[in-house]
C-alpha cells in the first residue's frame, strides 16, 4: 500500500503554532503530496497561524470558528468551490475553560463543561457532517485524543471526560460513515508541550519518559507520521479505533 497522498485533498484544524500537532500532521501530509487547507481559529491566531500556514507552498489559510455552526457552512463552501472534493479531514481542537482545569473535577462548572464537550467533541461531529458530501471517494477522518481519557490524569479534569466522549463519537462516526467508505480514527499521542497543554497545571508531572517502555517522551514529528499513515491507503482497513503514539505509556500499570 502507498503512502502517497498525491492528487487529495486534506483539511487541518488545529493549528496555533509550530508545536502544533496539528501543524506536524499538516507537514506530513504536505511532504506526501496532499492539497492542503489548513484552518485557524479565531483573530487572535491569525497573525502567527497564517503565516505559518502559507509557509507551505500550495497551502489554503481559512479562519473557522468550530463552535460556530455557521462558520463551519461557510467554510465547506469555501472548500467545495475551491477543491470539488475532500479526501482527509484532522480534527485537532479541544477547549476547556481555565478555570475548570484547575482544582478538583468536583468543582466543574455547569458552563465550562459545556464548553469544554461543545469544543472538544461536537465540533468533531459537525466537521464530519459537513465534510462527509464532499468526501465522494471515500475518506478518512482523524481527530486527537489523550490518555486521560480511560484513567484519571489528575488536574486534566473535565478534558479527559470530553476525550472520552470523543473516542466514543469516534466509534458512532465509524458506523454512520463506513458505508460510504469513510475511516474515523483516533490519535492518543503521549503528553507533548503545545499551548493547548499549557493550560494544564502541573504538565510536568505528565512528562515521566522513565515510565514509558522506550523510556521517552513522544516527539510531535512521530505523532504527525501517524496522522499521514491514517490518511493514506495504508491504513485503509482501519476505522473506530484509538492509535496510541506515547512510547507504550498506556500498556503500564503504576
Amino acid at each position: 500500500m502507498s503512502s502517497s497522498l498525491e492528487g487529495r485533498v486534506a483539511v487541518v484544524f488545529g493549528v496555533a503554532n509550530k508545536r502544533s500537532i496539528a501543524w506536524s500532521i499538516a507537514q506530513g501530509l504536505h511532504q506526501a503530496g496532499a492539497k492542503l487547507a489548513i484552518t485557524y481559529q479565531n483573530q487572535r491566531l491569525e497573525m502567527e497561524a497564517k503565516d505559518l500556514i502559507l509557509s507551505l507552498p500550495g497551502a489554503d489559510a481559512y479562519m473557522c470558528d468550530v463552535s460556530d455552526d455557521a462558520a463551519i457552512e461557510g467554510l465547506f463552501e469555501q472548500l467545495k468551490q475551491r477543491y470539488r472534493k475532500l479526501h482527509v479531514l484532522v480534527h485537532s481542537v479541544a477547549y476547556a475553560p481555565a478555570a475548570d482545569m484547575k482544582g478538583e473535577f468536583v468543582a466543574t462548572s455547569r458552563e465550562g463543561f459545556r464548553v469544554a464537550h461543545d469544543v472538544s467533541v461536537y465540533s468533531l461531529v459537525a466537521l464530519a457532517r459537513a465534510a462527509a458530501p464532499l468526501m465522494e471517494d471515500g475518506g478518512s477522518i482523524i481527530t486527537m485524543t489523550y490518555y486521560g481519557a480511560e484513567r484519571v490524569v489528575p488536574r486534566y479534569n473535565v478534558m479527559g471526560v470530553a476525550k472520552a466522549a470523543l473516542e466514543c463519537s469516534v466509534r458512532y462516526l465509524a458506523y454512520d460513515l463506513g458505508k460510504k467508505k469513510i475511516r474515523v480514527n483516533a490519535i492518543s499521542a503521549g503528553p507533548i508541550k503545545t499551548l493547548a497543554a499549557r493550560g494544564i497545571g502541573d504538565l510536568g508531572e505528565m512528562l515521566h519518559a522513565e515510565r514509558a517502555p522506550l523510556q521517552r517522551n513522544v516527539d510531535v514529528n512521530e505523532v504527525g507520521a501517524t496522522g499521514v499513515f491514517l490518511a493514506s491507503d495504508g491504513s485503509s482497513g482501519i476505522t473506530g479505533e484509538v492509535i496510541y503514539v506515547d512510547c507504550g505509556y498506556n500498556i503500564m500499570g503504576f
